[in-house]
């Protein structure tokens, strides 16, 4: 069946051409990013490891609709938005013979060097996002928890970091597509940390709460809570939106 069904597939634009897709995400305590495991067979041995969700093109598909399809096929989500940030195309891409053979075999097509335009989403993780991600073997991994992955993989995320950060700096309503609608300063302060790899003064962060004239606080505090409850606020996108007039 399922030899059947790869053959059913649309006939591949080129050999030569792929897209991967770096969909990161925070929980509120941490920012993971979404893999795909897949089966590899080396010396007669099968085991498995893991991967950004990727895939050649089809004839019948441009980019964006390649990496839509990518990310519906093997993660289950859909209508999450994608931007394209950099072009991979070193001649070391496909060095590793169990890359190559994995892919071929998934392809059922000969492979050599690989050119991949790789894509970004920040996404909030909530329930109604993990939905349907363990039948399609994908999963979360903490960045600080990702080990080797195939290809250049983990270089695709490195850098999809570094564009974040640059991204953040002139655009930083960004960040707010991580959060949940309502948020705490101590989760905001947490996301920077994390996204620019440094400590951040909590005093001097509320200062600089105060002076973004589109979070805005609430009336509202956590319930629940062993510690004392933090005040939530939310992100105004009209008032962003003036600010940057």
């Amino acid at each position: 069946m399922q030899n059947k069904n790869l053959m059913q597939k649309p006939p591949l634009a080129n050999n030569h051409i792929s897209v991967d897709c770096v969909v990161i995400g925070f929980d509120g305590e941490q920012l993971k990013v979404l893999l795909v495991r897949r089966m590899c067979e080396e010396g007669g041995e099968v085991f498995h490891d893991m991967k950004l969700p990727g895939s050649l093109i089809y004839m019948d598909e441009d980019l964006d609709e390649a990496a839509a399809r990518v990310l519906n096929e093997l993660t289950g989500l859909r209508n999450v938005s994608l931007v394209q940030f950099k072009a991979f195309g070193s001649k070391d891409r496909t060095k590793n013979p169990k890359d190559v053979h994995w892919l071929e075999r998934a392809m059922q097509s000969k492979v050599e060097r690989i050119v991949t335009i790789a894509y970004l989403s920040l996404v909030k993780i909530d329930r109604a996002l993990n939905r349907g991600l363990e039948e399609h073997q994908a999963c979360w991994v903490a960045l600080d928890e990702v080990g080797d992955l195939a290809f250049d993989h983990n270089l695709i995320i490195r850098e999809a970091l570094a564009y974040i950060r640059q991204y953040v700096d002139t655009n930083p309503a960004a960040l707010f597509d991580l959060l949940p609608r309502k948020f705490t300063a101590s989760q905001l302060r947490t996301l920077y940390e994390l996204v620019y790899g440094k400590s951040v003064d909590v005093r001097n962060f509320h200062k600089k709460i105060a002076m973004m004239e589109y979070v805005i606080p609430l009336e509202e505090r956590q319930q629940g809570v062993a510690h004392r409850a933090a005040r939530f606020y939310k992100f105004d996108k009209k008032i962003y939106n003036k600010t940057r007039r």
